[in-house]
């Protein structure tokens, strides 16, 4: 099935087209089909007809959530039926005539500039396509998303990692939904048929209480307890909240305690139920290369060295932190961002691993990607 994701690069599209990706890595390292033909479109093939044109050809569903949300009143409010336009003009020349989910907004259902223009692109589409879904989304969050851009969420967690007191209107309320669940609900659409329009519920809350809340991880954070994760927008939320932190806030030191006996330090403690083991690595060996959606994992050597290499899925962004056990340090695996460990050291590495649940063989939420190209896992 090929499926283009337009807006690829922002909130939505990438947290969409990484869980479609997961699938493709799944059934990869499991000897199957990749089940998809994953497109991403960005703003670069939209200024270009013939690019477009062909990335949408034979395409058998567009989540488009390519879109503009700020800038002055009348460039905003045309902007998003022009892109509209543009899509329904390629899939015309390609002769494609695709299921496509569009990412709408509760703000379309008012007479506020960017809700007349959400509001029009929709129509456009719904004229043009005979399958067509209107997604409505409330207030989006999720890792990744950028702060001081229209997302309050991220830019509170942001100045949480700052240590900023923030500016928040007492009667300012949102309603929250995790873009992981949005993207899950456009690709159910595709995949069941769903047309017509669905209007996901989010959390309702004031800010001051998604600040308290918000605030509360962070000061648990700092002191390595994890919250309880039963309530599955709690770790939606405190996912975006860690993800924050990365990479600028990475390594996170450990407070060893000595005394005649040797050294102790607490690794992570978990509120909920939680997994914790230890590995040894044999010199230049490696293991990972593969990523999760929203598990909270937590990297610790402590005795030998190693180099621990994280990359966003999709991207060609990689850190790579260079830990070893005399100086613990915690590497924690933000979601959708592939990782490895690999020993570079002339002796074994011995690491502690946490992960917030125990692991499910039926649903492990591990898929196989490599960190690097060449990288090969043992």
């Amino acid at each position: 099935m090929k499926i283009v994701v337009t807006g690829a690069a922002g909130l939505l599209g990438w947290h969409t087209a990484g869980r479609l990706h997961a699938q493709n890595c799944g059934a990869r390292f499991g000897g199957r089909p990749e089940p998809y033909d994953l497109v991403l479109v960005d703003r670069s093939v939209f200024d270009d007809a013939a690019l477009l044109a062909q990335a949408v050809a034979g395409a058998d569903g567009i989540i488009h959530f390519a879109g503009v949300n700020r800038g002055e009143e009348a460039y905003v409010e045309a902007a998003n039926p022009a892109i509209s336009q543009r899509l329904i003009e390629a899939c015309r020349s390609a002769g494609s005539s695709p299921h496509v989910v569009y990412a709408n907004s509760t703000h379309s259902r008012l007479g506020t500039f960017y809700g007349r223009s959400k509001r029009i692109a929709g129509e456009l589409l719904a004229e043009a396509f005979p399958r067509y879904t209107s997604l409505v989304l409330p207030h989006i969050f999720g890792e990744r998303a950028r702060p001081y851009y229209n997302n309050v969420t991220a830019t509170l967690i942001d100045q949480l990692w700052k240590k900023e007191t923030p500016q928040i209107n007492p009667e300012g309320r949102v309603e929250l939904l995790h873009a992981g669940s949005a993207a899950n609900t456009a690709i159910d659409a595709i995949l069941n048929g769903v047309t017509g329009e669905i209007s996901p519920a989010g959390r309702p809350m004031t800010i001051v209480e998604l600040y308290d809340l918000l605030k509360t991880y962070h000061e648990s954070y700092q002191a390595d307890i994890f919250p309880d994760f039963a309530d599955e927008f709690d770790l939606a939320l405190f996912n975006s909240y860690r993800t924050g932190g990365y990479p600028a806030h990475y390594p996170k030191a450990m407070a060893p305690k000595s005394d005649h006996r040797g050294t102790l330090f607490e690794t992570a403690k978990g509120l909920g139920a939680s997994q914790s083991f230890i590995s040894t690595t044999l010199p230049g060996k490696v293991r990972g290369d593969h990523f999760h959606t929203d598990l909270v994992e937590r990297f610790l050597v402590v005795s030998g060295r190693a180099t621990i290499r994280i990359r966003k899925v999709l991207t060609d962004e990689v850190h790579a932190f260079e830990v070893d056990g005399d100086n613990p340090v915690a590497i924690d695996m933000p979601p959708l961002h592939t990782h490895h460990i690999e020993n570079s050291s002339q002796h074994d590495v011995t690491t502690f691993f946490w992960a917030h649940r125990l692991f499910d063989a039926g649903n492990p939420d591990t898929f196989a990607d490599p960190v690097l190209k060449e990288a090969v896992s043992v």
